[in-house]
């Protein structure tokens, strides 16, 4: 595994980048102070300008740790900050990592979400050169669900009854890829 720390990466129309303290308005109207975005990505809703600086200075703050991978989603169109992805578990004795995400509501059912992580996982199996990348979700979260499937991850498992929210108890997911399927699923793709 190599410890090279959040770089720029750019997609057909998305820049992921290291979050600046300028993104705090995108953040709060996109994303950060949405209750749903926020409810389905189990973090708390912020309000102000200043919870959410906050938020993004200590983000920026980990940028020191080059094993340390957090990215904030620019839409190339708008200049927006409308969303984050992470590997935000690292594991750097097994070479694993774990992907989250959000993408604001007006951003939802483009293919943001789905660009966005297709990215990071070449950069971490290409670049970081990890051996699997592992992401979940809540089994109510049916459009994470349809991101996870485009992506090629394999169903792992459940743990059964892990979130418990609203008075209601919802399963958690999770799903991997290897880095061989990985290099297969582009070899094939370039036949």
């Amino acid at each position: 595994m190599k410890s090279i720390g959040t770089k720029t990466i750019e997609t057909k129309r998305l820049f992921l980048r290291r979050f600046k303290c300028s993104d705090c308005n995108d953040a709060l109207r996109n994303w950060a102070g949405d209750e749903k975005i926020q409810k389905s990505y189990g973090e708390p809703v912020y309000s102000t300008d200043s919870d959410v600086m906050f938020l993004l200075k200590k983000y920026i703050s980990l940028y020191y740790d080059n094993n340390y991978f957090r990215w904030a989603i620019i839409e190339k169109k708008s200049g927006e900050c409308i969303g984050q992805i992470a590997f935000f578990i690292v594991d750097c004795k097994n070479n694993f990592a774990e992907i989250e995400y959000c993408i604001g509501s007006k951003y939802q059912n483009i293919g943001y979400a789905t660009e966005a992580t297709k990215a990071i996982i070449e950069y971490g199996f290409k670049k970081i050169e990890f051996h699997k990348i592992q992401i979940c979700h809540r089994s109510n979260n049916l459009p994470s669900k349809r991101v996870i499937e485009k992506c090629g991850f394999t169903f792992e498992g459940a743990l059964r009854d892990y979130f418990f929210i609203d008075g209601e108890y919802y399963d958690r997911l999770y799903y991997s890829i290897l880095i061989d399927e990985f290099i297969r699923r582009n070899e094939n793709a370039d036949t």
